[in-house]
């Protein structure tokens, strides 16, 4: 984050916790209220970014990650994963070029290894990976009406479609799939602070944020769930993060033949539960009467009408289950509610 962009947000009562990670702007139950019921400005600072520059940039990455890098430009953006030899997703982000170079969005908790294991397979390539999370300002903007406020705030002709993309001058932003109309923004912190300056939105911190990754059910690995989940556990093909067509990159083997054998066994599924303690990820759920777990949680938020909206994989044979219970078999009851895209449209 940007010294500059810090003190904007602590001039709006941003908390912080004791890792300097931004919680809330000291309103969280309202601030989840919010960003279901109006537009909203969230800080994407939990997020960090990688810049990826060299003449090698788009092949280097067309062998690591499970998405096609070729099809991603100045118009297009998309959601990309990187995996283990075991086909197993360790973190998954938003890839976008800015310029010649392109950039990953991925949780802040997750970039040192993914810096690190990244550098490694570099080599003697005209590869070159960047930090620049201390550069320039992850901004999120939700709602009915975000598309009139950034076209009239930042003056820019917006994309019309998911991973759409427009760059103008030093500001690039991304539509995003949502239960509502969603944008990232990318840029300055003089800029990006003139303009939230000029509008009369609440801000919100990376839980109300979380929240409607949920709604959309998009999973968002954190270093929690590293590691867990191939692809497909966690519906990540059917949003658009998995290209079958593209060629090898770590795992690919392991991601096919689960795709073309026909043989998944488990998926994530959307759902509530009704407790007072914030649910941790990778927590497993049980079936009542049965001492194995049948799954384990992705992520949760507090939901504005009670409890916590969760996405959870679970093991297919057991989704239509009575009672799936969080912890153990009489914890909390995680009820499954409809996803916002269909599980069989692969």
């Amino acid at each position: 984050m940007t010294s500059q962009w810090q003190t904007y947000l602590t001039s709006q009562n941003a908390q912080f916790d004791e890792q300097g990670q931004l919680q809330d702007f000291g309103q969280p139950v309202q601030e989840q209220q919010q960003v279901l019921q109006t537009t909203v400005f969230a800080d994407l600072s939990h997020y960090a970014l990688v810049q990826v520059s060299g003449n090698d940039a788009s092949q280097f990455l067309q062998g690591q990650f499970t998405n096609d890098v070729r099809e991603v430009n100045d118009i297009h953006s998309q959601s990309s994963s990187w995996c283990s030899p075991k086909g197993r997703i360790l973190v998954n982000f938003r890839l976008f070029k800015r310029g010649d170079d392109y950039y990953l969005l991925l949780p802040a908790d997750c970039l040192a290894t993914t810096l690190k294991r990244l550098q490694m397979y570099v080599l003697r390539s005209d590869v070159k990976l960047t930090d620049v999370s201390d550069s320039l300002v992850r901004l999120g903007i939700s709602g009915d009406q975000s598309a009139q406020i950034l076209q009239t705030g930042l003056g820019i002709e917006l994309p019309s479609e998911d991973n759409g993309v427009v760059t103008a001058g030093n500001v690039t932003v991304i539509k995003i799939a949502g239960v509502m109309p969603r944008y990232l923004v990318i840029g300055e912190a003089d800029v990006l602070q003139t303009f939230c300056g000029q509008q009369s939105l609440p801000l919100v911190g990376q839980k109300a944020w979380g929240l409607l990754d949920i709604l959309a059910g998009y999973p968002q690995i954190t270093a929690a769930t590293a590691d867990e989940f191939v692809p497909q556990m966690v519906n990540f093909e059917l949003i658009g993060g998995v290209n079958f067509k593209k060629g090898c990159y770590a795992g690919q083997e392991i991601v096919a033949r689960l795709q073309y054998l026909g043989n998944l066994k488990q998926r994530m599924y959307l759902g509530r539960i009704q407790t007072d303690s914030a649910p941790a990820a990778n927590t497993a759920l049980y079936v009542a009467g049965q001492e194995q777990s049948v799954g384990q949680l992705v992520s949760a938020q507090a939901h504005p009408n009670g409890g916590y909206a969760a996405l959870a994989v679970l093991q297919i044979a057991q989704a239509d289950a009575s009672e799936i219970h969080l912890g153990s078999a009489d914890g909390a009851v995680f009820s499954v509610e409809p996803l916002p895209y269909e599980l069989n449209a692969a």
